[in-house]
């Protein structure tokens, strides 16, 4: 029903409001990676990870301080303790405290020297915190990566959506002018089967799309800890492409790599507790004091405070040599783990970089081929609407088109995805 003069300004205002609106709620890649980072379990459990080494650096730093000792308890003896004296000559008994009595003392005791085993256990504890908050940095890095690639994924579908369904458009038409030539008795039969036969190959594909975009959106939905079913709509903007030569960007890599740091810490916090278990064969020196208080009615003085200096030295143990060797042993190991990861890191630079090129060089040239498939089908069009052409001309300048605009669908976002798994690879993204 056509529109009247009244009606349309208020279609027209609607239609406005509708592509606003729809504009407002696409998301983009940092709205995704913002609501994936909130609501993931993994970045949840990581935060917890640093509270717990967050407390183990406090405990370790607590070793420093005094520490306060009370007890108390009741002794009931089956006999009463005496002492013997002799007397001229006799032999006397007398009783030296009470068979029943009751015992308390609150001791306090300030380590004064420990030959660097409080000192190496709290920088083993400050280490092992600097790991695990590089560690969260990993595991939002892998986080970002995965609903990148599924976010590129969703318009990737929707993109190659658009193509199957200009296929589709593009062979209905064709079919329509084959079905016409033939009821004018200008071609066969056989141009209309075969118009009508990839006409429903092309809806076939179109078929295929919309089911990978449902997949993709689901998977996207699910690493943004949301109903698999709810509605997504992107907005195609990626961060831009790092610049520099390989070597400077394989430098960078290795700054920045998260799991380097996560690995230099971890090293780092074994060989300190390492070297605290080894200080503990040297001498630890404490001061303790306090009040002592004990019943006993034979006693002149019942309660009495008290001060000592202790040593206690370790000449010989069987096991704590072997145990500083054993965290040596694996510091050694984190640290081939290590090497072996910057290795790694460097291959991935150069793959991503190598791929990032390789992708920019496709979209050039897909989109010089893409004037050229489409002007290919309009002059086979009209060619063989003036019968100059045959149907597979045709079909085959169709097939040509559609290639090219796949081609150049797939490019871009092999470069969007290129893009991001080298500023993956250098620890930016």
């Amino acid at each position: 029903m056509p529109l009247s003069k009244k009606s349309f300004p208020s279609y027209l205002i609607g239609f406005a409001l509708s592509c606003v609106s729809s504009v407002l709620y696409a998301e983009t890649l940092e709205q995704a990676w913002t609501i994936a980072i909130e609501n993931n379990h993994r970045i949840k459990a990581a935060k917890a990870d640093i509270s717990a080494y967050d407390q183990q650096l406090y405990a370790a730093e607590g070793q420093q301080l005094p520490t306060v000792n009370l007890s108390s308890g009741y002794t009931q003896l089956s006999v009463t303790p005496s002492i013997k004296a002799k007397f001229g000559g006799q032999t006397a008994q007398f009783p030296s405290a009470q068979d029943g009595f009751f015992k308390s003392q609150a001791i306090v005791s300030v380590p004064v020297y420990t030959s660097g085993v409080i000192s190496h256990n709290i920088s083993a504890a400050e280490a092992a915190l600097e790991a695990s908050k590089h560690q969260e940095v990993s595991t939002i890095f892998d986080l970002k990566m995965q609903v990148a690639e599924a976010y590129i994924t969703v318009l990737r579908s929707e993109g190659a959506l658009q193509v199957a369904q200009s296929h589709v458009d593009s062979m209905a038409a064709h079919s329509k002018d084959a079905q016409n030539r033939f009821n004018q008795g200008v071609v066969a039969r056989n141009d209309v089967l075969a118009a009508t036969v990839e006409q429903a190959n092309a809806q076939q594909k179109v078929v295929q799309v919309k089911n990978q975009i449902d997949i993709a959106k689901a998977r996207y939905n699910q690493l943004l800890n949301r109903s698999l079913v709810a509605a997504v709509q992107l907005t195609p903007q990626y961060p831009k492409s790092p610049e520099g030569s390989l070597k400077d960007l394989n430098d960078t890599a290795l700054k920045y790599r998260p799991e380097l740091s996560v690995l230099s810490q971890q090293i780092a916090s074994l060989e300190q507790q390492s070297q605290s278990v080894s200080s503990g064969l040297l001498p630890q020196i404490s001061v303790n004091g306090g009040y002592q208080y004990e019943q006993n009615r034979y006693q002149v003085h019942e309660g009495m405070w008290m001060v000592n200096v202790g040593m206690q030295w370790k000449l010989f143990d069987g096991s704590t040599r072997h145990k500083s060797d054993a965290i040596v042993r694996q510091a050694l190991a984190l640290k081939e783990q290590r090497d072996e990861l910057t290795s790694m890191i460097g291959l991935q630079v150069r793959q991503a970089w190598l791929d990032a090129q390789e992708s920019q060089k496709r979209v050039e040239v897909a989109k010089q081929t893409i004037a050229q498939a489409n002007e290919n089908l309009k002059v086979s069009t009209d060619r063989y609407q003036q019968g100059l052409s045959v149907n597979t001309d045709l079909l085959k300048a169709e097939d040509l088109r559609t290639m090219a605009h796949d081609n150049l669908n797939n490019a871009q976002y092999d470069l969007a995805l290129a893009t991001l798994h080298l500023r993956y690879a250098l620890g930016m993204l």
